[in-house]
C-alpha cells in the first residue's frame, strides 16, 4: 500500500532506515530527526533533494507520531 513507486522513493525510504540513529529527543518524546544529518547523508547517498524535500518531512511526522506512542504505551 504504501510502497515506494519511483526509484527516487527507494532512495528515500534506503535513507529513513539509516536515520536511527539521528533522533532529536526531549525527555519523554521524539521530536523528529536531525534534518541537517539527514540532509548530508542523503546528498553524500545521491539521494535527489527535491525528493528528500518532499518526502522526509512527510515520513518523518508518521515516525514522530509512531515512536510516540509507542513510548506512551504502558508495555510500550
Amino acid at each position: 500500500m504504501n510502497r515506494p513507486e519511483t526509484p527516487e522513493g527507494w532512495q528515500v525510504w534506503d535513507l529513513v532506515g539509516r536515520l536511527g540513529g539521528q533522533l532529536r529527543v526531549v525527555p519523554g518524546a521524539v521530536i523528529g530527526w536531525d534534518m541537517s544529518a539527514a540532509l548530508a547523508l542523503g546528498d553524500a547517498l545521491g539521494v535527489p533533494p527535491l525528493a528528500m524535500a518532499e518526502l522526509l518531512p512527510v515520513i518523518e511526522a508518521v515516525m514522530v507520531a509512531k515512536l510516540n506512542e509507542q513510548m506512551e504505551r504502558p508495555d510500550g
